[in-house]
């Protein structure tokens, strides 16, 4: 792939957002690109080396702000006439309901998550609690003499740790996973904004 084509893609990929920033990230990517050959890479040689363009048009994204990519998207392209503004306002009923159904989804699966990772943060404590309980009766029973009950105390203490760290693995792998997630949901909606339809 040639500069030309790589920034004609490129162009493409980020057609969503506004022009300024395509024409800031063309001209940012030229100049790599052209250093690149001043070092002695050849053009094609110089545009591979800038990585994967999928990559760079996800990470471009990924950085743009979500409130930039809407108002681009809103974005009125020529005046609107009187009977599009009369079915704007009409419709409106539909699609702010739908709207909200969307946002409330979406809202809704976000705070699910959260409180799923803070279930297994709570159960990690209580299990760290009363292993603490069991380790403490069973220092109590042994001090009266009572061999039974002081080993099913510390055989149910040594269950309690290991369900703990279990549980604080479990805790930290869930929520790098939640993060990892919500990155990639955020990033898949900034994705419907920059669309590949930009051509009015």
């Amino acid at each position: 792939m040639n500069k030309q084509e790589f920034l004609s893609a490129l162009t493409e990929r980020l057609s969503g957002l506004p022009a300024e920033d395509i024409e800031r990230y063309r001209e940012l990517y030229s100049e790599s690109i052209d250093d690149r050959m001043e070092e002695g890479f050849s053009e094609e040689e110089a545009v591979a080396d800038l990585g994967v363009l999928d990559d760079i048009a996800r990470q471009i994204i990924k950085e743009t702000p979500m409130t930039k990519l809407v108002k681009e998207k809103f974005k009125t392209k020529r005046e609107l006439r009187g009977w599009q503004i009369a079915l704007i306002v009409i419709g409106s009923p539909l699609w702010i309901a739908v709207g909200a159904v969307c946002f409330s989804l979406l809202l809704t699966l976000f705070i699910l998550l959260w409180v799923a990772v803070l279930v297994i943060y709570v159960l990690f404590l209580t299990f760290c609690a009363c292993s603490l309980a069991l380790l403490l009766a069973t220092v109590f029973a042994a001090v009266k003499g009572s061999a039974p009950p002081a080993l099913l105390c510390f055989g149910s203490a040594l269950f309690c740790i290991g369900l703990s760290i279990l549980l604080f693995f479990g805790a930290i792998g869930t929520t790098k996973g939640v993060i990892k997630l919500c990155g990639k949901i955020l990033l898949g909606i900034k994705t419907l904004f920059v669309g590949k339809e930009k051509t009015q």
